[in-house]
C-alpha cells in the first residue's frame, strides 16, 4: 500500500500520525500534573524544607489553641477578631523591619535567632494554658503577640534564601514544595488539636509548638552561611527603618508585583472565615464529630490536593490572569460556605477555596521572589508576609464583627460576592496584570 501524497503538489508523502498508546497518555498527563520534587536534591534545601515541615504542624495547632481559649474565655467572636489584630500589629512593624534586617545581616543566623524565640514562647503559651480558670486573656493577648513578631521575622527570611540555596529556575518548584508540606502540617495539625482540646489538654497542644521549632534549629544550623545581597554592616534601627522605606519606593516602580498585594488584601479582608469557626463548632455543626478541628483543616484539605497536583502551576505563563481566576473560585466558595448546612458541605467548600488559595500563592510568591534583585527580597518578602499574614487577621476582624451583629451567614456571603465583584474590577482596570506573562519579564539570576 502506498503512503498518503500531500495534496501540495511536488511534496513528498505525510506520515501518518503514530497513536499514542493509553497507558502512555497516563503517564504524560501524571508528569505534567505531578509534584515537582527537583529542589529537594540540593542538600542545603532539605533542611529548610524539613524545617518547615517541623514547624508546621505545632503551628496550626497553636491557630486553632489560641482563638479557641480566647472565645471559652470571653464567650465573643468579636474578641477572637480582636485577638487577631493584637497579632497583627506586631506581625506589621516586625514583617517590615524583620525584611530589612534580612537584607542586612547573615540569613543564617537570623533563622536561628528566631526560631529560638519561637521555641521559647510557645513553651510559655503551653504554661500559660495551666493558669486557674482555664488562662488569662491578657498574658495570652502578649505571648500571641510574641508569637506573631517573630514569626514576621523568620518567614520572610526563610522565603529570600530560597532563590541562594536553589537557583531561579528551581523557585517555583521549591515554592510549590513548602506550601504542600505546609499544608500538610495545616490538616492534620488541627484535626489533632482538635482531638486535644476536646480531652481538655491545651498545654500539650501549645507543646507540640515548641518542639517543632526546637527541631527546626538543629536542622537549620547545618545550612551554610547566607550573606544577603549587599556588604552587612552593624544592625542598627535607623538602617533597618530606612531600608524599609527604600522597599516601598522599590515597590512603587513595579505596578504588578503592587497588584498582586492588592488581589491577595481583598480576598484576605473579605473573605477570610477563621473567626466563625468557633461560634460554627458550638452551633450550627455542634452534632458533628471534631467539627472545629475539620473547619480549621478544611481550607488546607483543598490546598493540599492542590499542592500534590501542582506540576502544572509551576508552569503556568500567564500569572496574572490566572492568579485573578484563582481569587475568583476563592470567593465563590466562600459564598457556599456561608450557605452551607452541614458539616461536610462546609469542609468542602472551605477545600474548593483552599484550591484557589494555594494556585494564588504558589504564583504570587514566585513572581515576587524573582523580579526583585538579591539585595531587596528581604524587604520584598517582608511586605509579602505583612499581606498574607495581616490580611487574614483584617478578615477575622471583619467577620468576627458581622457575625456577632448579622450572623455567619451574612458575613461570608457578603464577603465572597466582594472578592468576586473586586477581582472583575481588577482585571478591567489593570489590564498590565490580567495579561503579566512570566515569559515576557526579564528576571534577575539567583545567586549561588
Amino acid at each position: 500500500m502506498s503512503a498518503p501524497v500531500d495534496p501540495v503538489e511536488g511534496a513528498g508523502p505525510v506520515e501518518e500520525p503514530v497513536p499514542v498508546p493509553p497507558r502512555a497518555r497516563r503517564a504524560r498527563v501524571s508528569r505534567h500534573l505531578a509534584i515537582d520534587t527537583g529542589p529537594l536534591r540540593n542538600p542545603h534545601y532539605r533542611r529548610l524544607f524539613w524545617g518547615v515541615a517541623a514547624t508546621t504542624l505545632g503551628q496550626q495547632m497553636t491557630l486553632v489553641a489560641v482563638p479557641y481559649q480566647v472565645y471559652e474565655i470571653t464567650g465573643s467572636s468579636l474578641l477572637v477578631g480582636v485577638t487577631s489584630v493584637v497579632a497583627l500589629v506586631p506581625l506589621i512593624v516586625f514583617g517590615l523591619l524583620g525584611g530589612a534586617i534580612a537584607d542586612a545581616m547573615d540569613r543564617r543566623r537570623l533563622l536561628l535567632v528566631t526560631g529560638a524565640g519561637s521555641a521559647g514562647t510557645s513553651a510559655l503559651l503551653a504554661v500559660q494554658a495551666l493558669l486557674p480558670g482555664g488562662g488569662n486573656l491578657a498574658v495570652l493577648w502578649v505571648l500571641t503577640a510574641c508569637v506573631s513578631a517573630f514569626s514576621a521575622v523568620n518567614q520572610p527570611t526563610r522565603s529570600a534564601v530560597i532563590p541562594a540555596l536553589v537557583g531561579a529556575e528551581g523557585v517555583p518548584a521549591a515554592n510549590a514544595l513548602a506550601m504542600t508540606v505546609r499544608q500538610v502540617g495545616v490538616i492534620v495539625g488541627p484535626l489533632l488539636a482538635g482531638v486535644l482540646i476536646g480531652l481538655g489538654d491545651l498545654f500539650l497542644t501549645y507543646a507540640v509548638d515548641a518542639l517543632g521549632f526546637a527541631v527546626a534549629v538543629l536542622l537549620l544550623r547545618g545550612l551554610p552561611a547566607l550573606p544577603p545581597g549587599r556588604e552587612a554592616g552593624p544592625l542598627r534601627l535607623g538602617a533597618a527603618v530606612r531600608g524599609v522605606g527604600e522597599g516601598f519606593a522599590f515597590l512603587r516602580t513595579q505596578p504588578v508585583l503592587l497588584m498582586t498585594f492588592v488581589v491577595d488584601v481583598v480576598a484576605m479582608l473579605f473573605a477570610w472565615p477563621q473567626a466563625v469557626f468557633p461560634e460554627l463548632a458550638e452551633g450550627r455543626y455542634a452534632g458533628s464529630p471534631n467539627s472545629l478541628g475539620w473547619l480549621f483543616a478544611g481550607i488546607s484539605i483543598g490546598a493540599l490536593v492542590m499542592g500534590l497536583t501542582s506540576g502544572w502551576v509551576s508552569r503556568v505563563d500567564r500569572q496574572g490572569a490566572v492568579v485573578l481566576a484563582a481569587i475568583v473560585v476563592w470567593g465563590l466558595a466562600i459564598i457556599g460556605f456561608g450557605f452551607a448546612p452541614t458539616l461536610w458541605v462546609a469542609v468542602l467548600c472551605l477545600a474548593v477555596a483552599g484550591a484557589g488559595d494555594m494556585v494564588s500563592a504558589v504564583l504570587r510568591s514566585s513572581m515576587l521572589q524573582l523580579a526583585a534583585p538579591e539585595q531587596m527580597r528581604g524587604r520584598m518578602q517582608g511586605v509579602f508576609l505583612v499581606v498574607v499574614a495581616g490580611g487574614p487577621r483584617l478578615g477575622d476582624l471583619r467577620a468576627g464583627a458581622i457575625a456577632s451583629a448579622a450572623g455567619v451567614t451574612a458575613a461570608m456571603v457578603s464577603g465572597g460576592v466582594v472578592v468576586v465583584a473586586a477581582m472583575a474590577v481588577v482585571a478591567l482596570a489593570v489590564p498590565s496584570f490580567r495579561t503579566f506573562r512570566a515569559s515576557r519579564t526579564a528576571y534577575p539570576s539567583a545567586r549561588g
